[in-house]
């Protein structure tokens, strides 16, 4: 069991880091390109365009703190 646990804690903190909005973002985002794939061919940009956004964001509130 401590293994299993280890395991969870490892991707946990590999997927949501120190932010988890970013990867709740991201997530979504993927979400969002998967459902437009279906509807359309040219959905390439939804996730560049939301790392894009979720990097501003959290540069803007890193910078706002000190």
């Amino acid at each position: 069991m401590g293994r299993l646990k280890a395991f969870a804690a490892f991707w946990y903190e590999f997927i949501v880091g120190d932010d988890p909005m970013v990867a709740v973002l991201i997530i979504a985002a993927l979400a969002g390109t998967a459902v437009l794939s279906t509807r359309t061919t040219a959905c390439w940009w939804l996730l560049p365009v939301v790392v894009t956004l979720a990097l501003a964001a959290t540069l803007a509130r890193a910078v706002r703190r000190k």
